[in-house]
């Protein structure tokens, strides 16, 4: 339980202005996407590093949790204070592009930098950073790292691991480490920012990034496939990869997405489709945009598509995205709560996942809407439920332990870009043996001993264990 004194401590160090204990901010901070709620005793918005190296000192020292926070945008509980304690919000003061780079190709950040303020700054400048989550219009890249995002254009061009070059972070102890260089190269000692990406904000505070960037593609076009059924599709993905085919997204989205953006937004789509692919492709010279729109549509069409379009100008283009950005609000028509899972299989194994996902949704009697990033075998699973109905949730559930299973049993893996937090903790067992759970332990013992940053999440203890 935070003590008055513990206030006046941690006030000295950010100041009034930044400190809140009042109800509306305790609120504010209580949720993320997942709407589930944990109230903090305390928001704190630190100014700089020396601020996070003061706060983290203070409640290491006292066993006071700490929760960093960005823009609360995630899916699986990684942001709730579940212990209660400190909320430490990065977005207020911690939201400066520090430098751009032109000579080494790379931007110095802070972590509460929005993804698409980065990208518009780069873009100004003739460069690209390419990690685009679907929240990239609020989402910050400090959290972005924490979760490891990935985004549309991940087929081509990677997720955010793949461009985080070097980072500051400071340990609960409040001493400052660096992870990695802004060198190209750099195979001197362990790989320790490679620990960090993906870790939750439960090992250390992220207070500057290093990413990569590169040019900016000239030339960009969008097309469609039209599929009959969905094993079609999910075998032209693979297949067309390994074809030759670059596109820097493909994306997918089933009937029932198809048929809940017509129904709830008025999205006119093939509404024969049994899924559609849906991406870009891009270069630096029109003849090489043309050349992989050519690898696709010849492949496609080997693997069943009735149809390929491509989009002729900006307005055409934007139509068909806007459908894919639309597709999660889309399919709320189907029941008023949705169990939304971010699986991961090998590309070669989508017919075979989402076959083995409708099988399950069809033996629970739930709608199951898929879609997601299938050219880097990423789908995002909604198991549909009535959410007023208890039995209806416990199936739902059940259901989605049941398509974790099978899509470990394939060598996929539980979360694929939204992270486990708390939402996946219970099913941890599921993906890894318990030496590799001692062993992510015995990882997060190394750097936060006394575990006060982030408890309990990503199946790691609670704060009183």
């Amino acid at each position: 339980m935070i003590k008055t004194e513990d206030i006046k401590a941690l006030e000295s160090i950010v100041g009034v202005e930044n400190l809140y204990t009042d109800k509306a901010h305790r609120i504010a901070y209580s949720y993320d996407a997942t709407r589930t709620r944990y109230e903090p005793d305390i928001v704190l918005f630190p100014k700089d590093e020396s601020d996070i190296q003061s706060i983290l000192r203070y409640c290491n020292t006292h066993s006071i949790p700490v929760v960093p926070r960005g823009a609360g945008s995630g899916f699986t509980g990684g942001a709730l204070p579940s212990n209660g304690g400190v909320i430490l919000a990065l977005e207020k003061h911690m939201n400066k592009i520090l430098e751009i780079d032109m000579e080494n190709l790379v931007a110095v950040v802070q972590p509460g930098v929005i993804n698409k303020h980065l990208q518009r700054a780069v873009e100004a400048v003739g460069l690209f950073y390419p990690p685009d989550p679907a929240s990239e219009e609020y989402s910050t890249l400090g959290g972005n790292v924490s979760e490891n995002a990935g985004g549309m254009r991940a087929a081509k061009y990677g997720i955010t691991k793949d461009y985080v070059m070097a980072l500051r972070a400071v340990l609960p102890n409040g001493e400052v480490i660096r992870a990695g260089k802004r060198t190209i190269k750099d195979v001197a000692g362990y790989n320790t920012a490679g620990i960090l990406i993906g870790s939750e904000g439960t090992l250390a505070v992220l207070s500057e990034i290093t990413l990569k960037l590169i040019p900016k593609p000239k030339f960009t076009k969008a097309y469609m496939g039209v599929f009959p059924t969905v094993k079609d599709a999910m075998n032209a993905v693979f297949k067309s990869l390994a074809s030759g085919a670059n596109p820097v997204a493909m994306e997918f989205l089933d009937t029932l997405v198809v048929q809940a953006l017509k129904e709830k937004l008025g999205v006119q789509l093939p509404q024969e489709a049994g899924a559609l692919l849906i991406g870009d492709v891009d270069g630096n010279v029109s003849q090489e945009v043309e050349f992989q729109l050519d690898i696709l549509k010849e492949s496609f069409e080997n693997n069943g598509a009735t149809a390929f379009e491509v989009a002729h100008d900006a307005k055409e283009r934007e139509k068909l995205w806007y459908a894919r950005r639309n597709a999660s609000p889309s399919i709320t028509i189907y029941g008023s709560k949705k169990l939304n899972e971010d699986i991961s299989v090998p590309r070669s194994k989508l017919p075979e996942a989402l076959e083995a996902i409708y099988a399950i949704g069809e033996k629970y009697g739930f709608k199951v809407p898929c879609f997601g990033h299938a050219g880097d075998g990423n789908i995002h699973v909604n198991v549909m439920v009535d959410g007023s109905n208890q039995e209806q949730l416990k199936a739902g559930h059940e259901a989605i332990e049941e398509i974790f299973k099978a899509v470990v049993d394939m060598g996929g893996t539980l979360s694929g870009e939204h992270g486990i937090g708390l939402s996946k903790a219970p099913f941890m067992d599921i993906a890894f043996n318990q030496s590799e759970i001692a062993l992510f332990r015995e990882i997060k013992k190394a750097f936060d001993p006394n575990n006060i940053l982030n408890p309990g999440k990503m199946g790691l203890p609670l704060l009183e264990e």
